[in-house]
Parts: C-alpha cells; structure tokens; sequence
C-alpha cells in the first residue's frame, strides 16, 4: 500500500504527466456532458425508458447511453470505428493504400484523411437510419422532413466532435483518445448494473440469494477479469539472433531479441463481426412475418444454446481470418533477414516464414477458444441469474475494451515514470499493453 501511495505521488511530481491526465479527464467530463444534451426537436420526457436489448443495446452501451437517450451524440465514435475497420481492410487488399502505408508519416496523414471523409459519409447514411427507426414518433415536436434533415446534419457534427476530442486525448492527453471514449461510455453503465443487482440480491426487490450471492459474482467477476488479462497480455516469445557487423573498432549486433506474438491477435474484431452476423437473423424475423415462427427465432434470444454455439463458432472463424490478414509472417521474414537477423536453427527466407506461420497458427487456436469463452460468459450469467445489464460486464466486447485500454494507458504512464528514473507500476516487470511491446504506444482504435 505504501509503494501504491509513492507511485501516485511520483505521477504528481511528472509536470507533464500531471498535465496530460487533467486534460483526458476534463476533455471525458466535456464528452459526457455534452451526451446528455438531446436532439432538437425531441421531447425528452416522451422518449420513456427507450431501453435497448441486443445489438442495439450494445451500441448503446458504447455510447454510454446516448443512443437510447436520442442525444446530439448518440452515434458515439462507433462510425469512426467502422471507418477505421474499411480503410484498414483496403490498406491489406488494396496496392494504393498498402503504397500508402508504406510511405510513413505522409501515408498516414493520407489514411487518416480518407478515415474523416469515410467517417463523416457513414454518419450521414446511420444518421438517417437512427432517426426513421430508433426516434419514438410521440417524441418528435416538429415536421418530419424538417426534422429528418436536422437531425442528420446535428448526429453528424456530434460525431465529428466526438472524433475531435478524441484526437486531442491523443495528442494532448494520455491513451488512446478514441479507446478511452468508449471505456468511459461502457464504465458510465456500471453503477447502474450494480444498483440493479444489489435490489435483486438485498434490496427491497430482492429476488433471492442475499448478500452472499452478490460476493459470490463479485469474486466471479474478478476471476473473469484476471483471465481476460491473461489472454490480453499473452504472447509467444520467438528468439532472434542478429549477426554480429564490426564497423572500425565498434562492433553492432550480435544480441538476442525476441518476436513477441499474441495469443490473441485478433483482439476485439472477430467479437465485432461476429456480432454483426448474428443480428441478421433476428432482422430478417422482422421484416418476414412468415419467418417468427422458423428455427430463426432462436437466434434472436442471446442466452439460447444455439446462439451461444453458432457465436463462439464463428469467432474462432473470424480470429483466424483477422489475424491471417494483420499479421504477415512473409514480411516479417523478409524484414528480419534484411536486418541481418534469424531465427536459431531455422533458415533465413521461406524456413522462417513457414516456421512463424507455424507458431502462430498454434497458438491462435487456444487464444480463439478462450476469445469465444469470454464472448458467451454474458450469456452464461444471464442463466445463473444476473441481471443483463450486470451480465455484460463479466465478458464480450465491453470487458475486452475494458481490459485492453486500461492496459495501455497503464503502460503509457509507465513510460513516463520510467523515463523519470521513478519505479514502474508493477514491484517486477513491465505492463504491456495490447501490442505486447513493453514501453510501446498503442494506436489501435478498439
């Protein structure tokens, strides 16, 4: 407790750390204002409960509740998201963008440009799609064209802002501004969940098990939390050996380092595309009346044995996909066998190619079978009895994101620290973050 106390203190002395953490947090006190500002137009006490379940409340969840509060920000960053997701598939099947790519500091600010235009086409398309199906008829106080053209113009500034301050997290603050957004809507649900789930355990609406119950999902809900950890932070070690070059009297390279794969590759994404097939089934029963009655509507309750088995199924598919698209294991040997290093035992070229696809392939079968695992435990609680909106923290996207971005923030100050001379967060060893390179900056969105 005492070493917690001086590493705190130790943050405070950091005159630029200090800086950056006031910042994040006034520019997430700014976001979560402005997300209860609703629409123009909309009568906030007709909107009612305006509860989602689903896909939907999982989109409302990201937004921190914006969604279902019909608010200016209901869209959230997601737009941006699936942006970043099109450009970043374009930047693996498409040559101009992998030239892109290729073209460092310039190629990004290209990227990112595309990215903004991106983003701001898919708000206009959602934006009209939000306001026709998830805005309740009675809330809505003026004409409806005017209104249709007035909230789309009004949900696109909201994202665009919302992608603003993002990006001033990131370059003024600390983490990942955009990750940090969406960490910020998922935690503005927890003291909800938790108040419903201590009414249904002790309070007044107490449904049965008592307090004991309630540790009992507390101490579920930490165990889950140190697995998803380890399945975050996992990776496989590959040894590199670099030659040793004599230049004058001086001599360069000849030290052993290390590759370090993820177990978890994918991170969130095979979750993501998972989720958005398995909404198709339940659409297609609402818009085929003939369908309701159909093997279909098993799909449409998430704690179902079928949903549960199809979800997993194809998140182990998609981790595979996913990481046979992000990671190169030909370029990587290309890569090293131009910094003159290699792989002991194996030979430079194709040998080291086949051997990294080898490993990878290992260890992304367990890593997609714990991924599915964390994806249905919502489920899973759900039949032990806890509330849904309790549930969704004990797995899914939202504990990933969780997990994933307190990671790198840690790690982010971390760095600091240690730049400072000052003792790390951790007695021994390093945090690392989703990349699993210690001391090393996380872009990535989700």
């Amino acid at each position: 407790m005492k070493k917690l106390f001086t590493t705190l203190s130790n943050i405070w002395k950091i005159q630029e750390l200090k800086e950056r953490i006031l910042f994040t947090l006034l520019i997430l006190l700014v976001y979560r204002f402005v997300s209860h500002v609703v629409l123009p137009g909309v009568d906030p006490t007709a909107l009612g409960t305006n509860e989602k379940s689903g896909l939907l409340g999982i989109l409302d969840m990201f937004a921190g509740g914006s969604f279902s509060r019909v608010s200016i920000l209901a869209l959230g960053v997601m737009p941006y998201i699936s942006a970043s997701i099109v450009v970043q598939l374009l930047g693996i099947a498409v040559p101009s963008f992998q030239k892109m790519q290729k073209e460092g500091e310039s190629g990004r600010k290209k990227m990112n440009q595309i990215t903004r235009y991106l983003t701001v086409a898919i708000t206009i398309v959602q934006s009209v799609g939000y306001v026709k199906t998830q805005v309740p008829a009675e809330a809505i106080l003026l004409p409806n064209t005017l209104f249709l053209v007035l909230s789309t113009f009004v949900l696109t500034a909201g994202t665009l802002f919302v992608m603003w301050l993002g990006e001033k997290i990131t370059d003024k603050g600390i983490g990942n501004g955009t990750s940090l957004i969406i960490m910020v809507g998922i935690i503005a649900r927890l003291p909800i969940a938790i108040s419903q789930e201590f009414s249904a355990r002790v309070g007044s609406a107490s449904e049965g098990g008592g307090p004991v119950a309630l540790v009992l999902e507390i101490v579920a809900l930490f165990a889950v939390v140190m697995f998803t950890i380890l399945i975050v932070q996992g990776v496989r070690k590959v040894p590199v050996q670099y030659a040793k070059k004599i230049v004058g009297n001086r001599q360069f390279g000849g030290v052993r380092q290390y590759i370090p794969l993820k177990v978890n590759a994918a991170g969130v994404m095979p979750i993501i595309f998972a989720q958005a097939l398995m909404f198709i089934p339940g659409a297609l029963t609402q818009f085929v009346p003939s369908l309701q009655g159909s093997w279909l509507i098993q799909f449409s309750n998430t704690t179902s044995l079928a949903y549960s088995l199809t979800f997993a199924f194809l998140i182990i598919a998609f981790t595979f996909f996913y990481t046979a698209i992000t990671v190169n294991p030909t370029q990587m040997s290309d890569d090293m066998k131009k910094n003159g290093g290699f792989i002991p035992g194996v030979k430079p070229g194709f040998a080291t190619s086949t051997f990294i696809d080898d490993v990878i392939s290992k260890i992304t079968f367990p890593g997609a079978v714990f991924l599915a695992i964390i994806a249905i435990l919502p489920s899973i609680a759900v039949k032990f009895g806890i509330k849904q909106e309790f549930a969704h923290f004990f797995g899914g996207t939202s504990l990933l994101i969780l997990v994933g971005v307190v990671l790198d923030t840690l790690q982010q100050i971390e760095s600091y620290l240690l730049m400072r001379h000052y003792d790390g967060l951790m007695k021994t060893g390093r945090v690392t973050g989703r990349t699993g390179v210690p001391a090393a900056s996380s872009n990535a969105a989700l």
